[in-house]
């Protein structure tokens, strides 16, 4: 049969050539196929149809792949091949039922077999032409086969020796020169476990294993993050510690593993050879149940790492046992209250009522918590309803998801029904405070009196219904100066200084005739002297309440004329504007800027220039009765007494030792104030700390950007200053006078210092002499003679003005004067430690300090003696004696029990004088090391003595204006190690160590904060000032660690962006800072979120002022109202308002004269000054 039918006439091969040439068959030998025969073409399609017939038997075979010669005769018989060939057909029926399984799993199944892919892949066709030709081969004759069909030989079919069953298949495959691999079928399959392979140099060799099915699996499995929902459920879950119930409490160093013995090793040993099965795995091997006894620990740790059924039965035990706490005791508020903050933890969790088989498909929404949470307390308060605790959070609650005013309906019920209790109206006027759709400055100012009238009720005792509470008279002297407050930062200056002298009137020159009469009787006495014109306290001639009553009665005052003539210092309307070529808002900001600061005092008619009411331009720089009767209250504890005076006084701008109340301090916090340092980098040592500083004085009231204009007030406000003083000191003899003088001549240095500051030099001129002539004029009284703490402020004040061999003879003056107490003397020690300061703060370094005046003024405070003055050396036995003279007052001090009486106060100032002479001492003479220990020492035994915290209870309420021991000691010891550094090499790390650790005892400490951002900002890393911020934050209320984090942050920026700006070049940036405008915006909105930071206006003025800076105008835009929801009565928001979107002037103004804030010039007038 010719293989091209066009050329049948070719011969066969094989047949003799017939009718032809030699050379013609050489010509067509190329069309014939010598391999091909027509025998083994109908035997194939014989067997082929054999095969479709039979049905395969399955018995097991086990196949050898032994190849034998293809052209020799095979030693096996003709039964045999018979036989191998009917096996060799199931085993192809096998090899394609195989196939089509694999088909039919697809890709899934790789992982179940792992081919070798070669360069060249072969398609299908060619693969299936290849196994057809072999299962043709496989079915020849022994005469014609060529093919496989003697390659595989069955065991159980040989007869012969095993020896002779393998065989060696020397010849080639063509194939396998074809395909360049061998053919997949005649690999046997595998499964691969890892990578590697056996017998390979791992060092040499490697094999890399390419499988596109292994890469398809790949892809379709990604990785999952930790914000899908299995991993936020494992991670909102807390964490078990890995552990028996039976091990000991303490922790140990490592996870210990159980080990359990069994009962009997002997049966073990046939199962368990090699001892590498677990208890359990054993006994199951050996047929036998689990001993749940003997398993005990390994089920419980076994039960504690399933998470699934543990952390449920967890929560479950947690809420039956509330449930049961506020079933056995619903009189329990505390055991009510934590089943609400309960309802947090249980909601991070997964539910532990779904069942087994049903997954968490419930929304964990805050609504949901939310009526949770309610739900508790309404049956809270079912229990128990009269507590104001539960109604208070369930209130709180009710601010989520009720509107404004079904709110203040809820408030308005709770009020009716607890009018006695003072905790609860200052939350509820800071609630109606804050509520920007229902304000107005009017309705808030009378409702503080109706407030104050009604505690004032209680308090006489007029109101049956209720008892007085204890803490009363103190909560309203607070609602008091809060309500001043108040007024002040809505730019109702006038009515907040009429408040003060009212009540100061009402309070300190009371008519012994009505002192016995209700608060309310007292009030309608007071109401004629009030309208009758008299001069008030910080007027000229003003002689209080009880001499007008007294000259009433006798025939009223005779009117003399005064001899006055100083010129006012008026400006006229047409120097207000400066320069007209000024933008719009920028003139208003400066008008309205300018009559804050002076027309900040109550205007009252002159009767010597016939002035009658109706001469008053601003009718609202009139203060009518009825807008303060109603706050005016009794105050009969001295203490209080003396807060209100020490509060007024603050008020003015006068720096005091007082504070003001936790229950107001942040709502009254509205100037940036406290990022100042006062000359705390040159002088770290005498650095002054302003006692209240964040809070605008009264007639300072500027946007962010412009700061103060001025120093001080002007003319009528100095004065107004300088005739209360006088006033007060008719008032106190003695001491409190002393104390007086002490803060008039505080009030000029603090003026002093912030000449300094803006380095004004004449005006520092003008200032230094006027007050150096009052600081002469105090000392020149006799009470005053002999206070050392006015002698030593007069020396401080000739210190700062530079004059400082004029400040050494005061010192030295003073020194001589104060005898001979020594140690045991207070403000001795006080006197003889500023002045050592003054003088280590000159040295340039510590060599040769031993021979220093500094030294010589301490070593003559420990001698007790004489003081005389430095002559230029200093005794080395002196030094030796002055230490352990030290050395022993510091131990007696430190050994002595305290006490809780009047003395502790003195007790506490002197030990920190003390220690700080001891301390300075220490460090001249032996180094910073000496000095540390000192402080360390002290450090220790304080702690040691008791938390010294701050109690606003009336009986010690003078303790509160007072900085603690420790407190105190901590800022000493930074100040020294701050001086240290500054002019010698010094590590970071105590400074650093000493003021995280204070920091965390005084959260709320400014000069603390200031020294920590101070350092910080030279560290290249900001990772570990960010980790203790964010531990502080969340360990304290206080906002001062918000805000020092958010300032912190703001250096940082600046300091990169001056170096990425810097004109110098190339600049590789040592500072490689990315985020840090996101990350600031975050501390601001988690810092508005907290429950201080919410109404504190300093933090939104902050907030409004970063993002103008970074021109984002649409966003500032949106969080000004955003600032007015939570403060808007701050005026200072609306003016920074102004300035930042100057387009929306008018817009703005109307908002402040819809809330009725003051408006000191209008549009309309601003409009008519422009014209002229």
């Amino acid at each position: 049969m010719a293989l091209f039918p066009a050329f049948a006439d070719a011969a066969e091969p094989g047949e003799p050539p017939t009718g032809s040439s030699e050379g013609s068959r050489k010509e067509l030998d190329w069309l014939s196929n010598p391999s091909f025969s027509t025998e083994d073409a109908l035997l194939l399609h014989q067997r082929t149809t054999e095969v479709a017939n039979l049905v395969p038997e399955k018995s097991p075979l086990i196949r050898t792949t032994s190849r034998s010669d293809l052209s020799g005769e095979s030693d096996t018989d003709e039964s045999l091949k018979q036989s191998s060939k009917k096996r060799k057909k199931k085993k192809k029926k096998h090899h394609h039922y195989k196939k089509t399984k694999k088909k039919t799993k697809g890709d899934s199944s790789s992982s179940s077999e792992s081919d070798l892919d070669t360069k060249h892949n072969q398609d299908k066709a060619t693969g299936s032409g290849r196994s057809h030709e072999k299962e043709a081969a496989a079915n020849l004759d022994k005469k014609t086969s060529n093919l496989t069909s003697e390659r595989f030989v069955w065991l159980d079919d040989i007869q012969t020796s095993t020896a002779e069953t393998f065989r060696i298949d020397k010849k080639p495959d063509p194939a396998n020169w074809a395909y360049k691999s061998l053919y997949r079928g005649d690999i046997a399959r595998y499964k691969r476990r890892g990578e590697s392979c056996l017998g390979i140099d791992a060092r040499k060799q490697c094999i890399i294993w390419d499988s596109s099915s292994s890469k398809k699996k790949q892809l379709q499995r990604h990785p999952e993050r930790y914000f899908t929902k299995t991993n936020v459920k494992m991670l909102n879950t807390d964490g078990i510690p890995v552990c028996s119930k039976n091990s000991p409490s303490d922790a140990t160093a490592f996870i210990p593993v159980f080990h359990i013995e069994t009962d009997d090793r002997s049966d073990t040993t046939e199962v368990n050879p090699l001892g590498i099965y677990d208890p359990s795995t054993t006994v199951w091997l050996q047929g036998k149940g689990c001993k749940s006894a003997d398993l005990e620990p390994v089920n419980t740790q076994q039960a504690i790492q399933e998470p699934g059924i543990n952390v449920n039965s967890i929560l479950m035990t947690k809420v039956e046992e509330h449930n049961r706490k506020v079933r056995e005791n619903p009189r329990d508020i505390d055991a009510w209250m934590e089943f609400v903050s309960f309802q947090d933890e249980l909601m991070r969790g997964p539910s532990p009522y779904a069942s087994k088989g049903e997954h968490e498909v419930r929304r964990k929404s805050l609504k949901l918590i939310l009526e949770k949470k309610l739900a508790i307390l309404e049956r809270a308060i079912e229990s128990n309803p009269s507590n104001v605790d539960l109604k208070l959070a369930r209130l709180k609650l009710c601010a989520e998801f009720w509107e404004p005013p079904a709110l203040l309906k809820e408030w308005q019920k709770l009020i009716f029904l607890h009018p006695n209790n003072p905790e609860l109206w200052k939350k509820y006027l800071l609630f109606c405070q804050s509520q920007f759709t229902t304000f107005s400055v009017s309705k808030i100012n009378s409702l503080y009196g109706k407030c104050l009238t009604t505690l004032a009720a209680v308090q006489d005792g007029s109101m049956v219904s209720h008892p007085l509470l204890p803490g009363t008279e103190e909560a309203m002297l607070a609602i008091f100066i809060q309500q001043c407050h108040f007024l002040r930062q809505a730019g109702h200056s006038e009515k907040a200084v009429s408040l003060f002298q009212a009540l100061i009137d009402f309070t300190f020159f009371k008519p012994d005739s009505v002192k016995d009469l209700p608060t309310r009787g007292q009030v309608e006495f007071f109401e004629p002297f009030w309208d009758s014109g008299e001069p008030r306290i910080g007027e000229k001639g003003a002689r209080g309440w009880k001499a007008w009553m007294h000259q009433q009665e006798k025939g009223g005052w005779v009117t003399l004329k005064s001899d006055d003539d100083d010129d006012e210092e008026d400006l006229d309307e047409d120097e207000e504007i400066k320069d007209k070529t000024l933008p719009k808002w920028h003139i208003w900001l400066d008008i309205e800027y300018s009559r804050e600061a002076r027309h900040w005092l109550p205007w009252r008619p002159d009767k010597t220039k016939k002035e009658t009411e109706e001469d008053c331009e601003d009718p609202e720089r009139q203060v009518l009765f009825d807008d303060l009767g109603p706050s005016l209250i009794r105050l009969s504890n001295p203490n209080l007494q003396h807060q209100l005076l020490y509060s007024f006084l603050q008020f003015l701008g006068v720096p005091c030792t007082s504070k003001l109340f936790p229950s107001n301090l942040y709502i009254a916090m509205d100037e940036n104030s406290i990022f100042d340092s006062v000359l705390s980098d040159e002088k770290p040592l005498t650095s002054v700390g302003l006692p209240l500083s964040g809070f605008n004085s009264i007639g300072h009231m500027d946007t962010m950007r412009r700061r103060r204009h001025h120093i001080g007030h002007y003319k009528e406000g100095e004065e107004f200053i300088q005739n209360v003083f006088h006033a007060l000191y008719l008032l106190f003899p003695g001491k409190e006078k002393s104390n007086l003088s002490f803060f008039w001549l505080q009030y000029e240095i603090s003026k002093v210092v912030q000449c300094l500051q803006v380095k004004k030099k004449k005006k520092l001129k003008a200032q230094g002499k006027k007050s150096k002539r009052l600081a002469k004029n105090l000392l020149k009284a006799p009470d005053n003679r002999n206070h050392l703490s006015l002698w030593k402020l007069y020396a401080y004040l000739e210190w700062l003005l530079g004059n400082i061999n004029d400040a050494r003879k005061v010192f030295d003056t003073a020194l001589s004067t104060a005898g001979t107490g020594g140690l045991k003397s207070p403000q001795l020690c006080s006197l003889t430690l500023l002045y050592a300061q003054l003088e280590v703060e000159l040295l340039e370094s510590t060599e040769g300090a031993v021979m220093s005046r500094a030294v010589h003024i301490l070593t003559k405070l420990a001698e007790s003696g004489p003081y005389v003055p430095y002559s230029g050396q200093v005794l080395s036995v002196n030094v030796l004696k002055a230490r352990k003279t030290y050395e022993h007052a510091l131990q007696d001090y430190l050994s002595k029990v305290p006490i809780p009486d009047q003395n502790q106060i003195s007790d506490a100032d002197q030990l920190v004088n003390l220690v700080g002479c001891y301390a300075l001492f220490q460090y001249l003479t032996v180094g910073i090391d000496a000095a540390v220990s000192v402080y360390a020492q002290a450090s220790e035994k304080l702690k040691a003595s008791g938390p010294q915290k701050c109690k606003n209870d009336g009986e010690n309420f003078d303790i509160q204006n007072f900085p603690t021991a420790l407190e105190a000691v901590t800022l000493l010891h930074t100040n020294l190690l701050r001086f240290h550094m500054k002019i010698s090499v010094y590590p970071l790390n105590p400074l650093r160590e000493a003021l995280t650790e204070a920091l965390k005892r005084y959260p709320s400490n400014q000069s603390l904060w200031r020294s920590y951002i101070h350092i910080q900002r030279k560290s290249h890393s900001a990772s570990k000032a960010r980790r203790f911020f964010d531990g502080v934050t969340r360990s304290t209320n206080s906002l001062e660690p918000w805000l020092f984090a958010i300032q912190a942050e703001q250096m940082r920026k600046k300091l990169i962006e001056n170096v990425q700006r810097a004109d110098v070049g190339e600049i590789h940036s040592t500072l490689p800072e990315t985020g840090l405008t996101n990350r600031i915006i975050a501390l601001f909105e988690h810092a508005v979120q907290t429950e201080n930071g919410t109404h504190c206006p300093l933090l939104w003025r902050m907030y409004l002022n970063f993002l103008a800076s970074l021109g984002k105008k649409e966003q500032s835009k949106g969080l000004f109202y955003k600032a007015l929801q939570n403060c808007p009565w701050a005026k200072v928001l609306y003016m920074d308002a102004v300035e930042y979107f100057p387009d929306h002037l008018q817009e703005t103004l109307d908002l402040m004269t819809e809330k009725e804030l003051r408006v000191r010039i209008p549009m309309e007038e601003l409009d008519l000054l422009l014209e002229v």
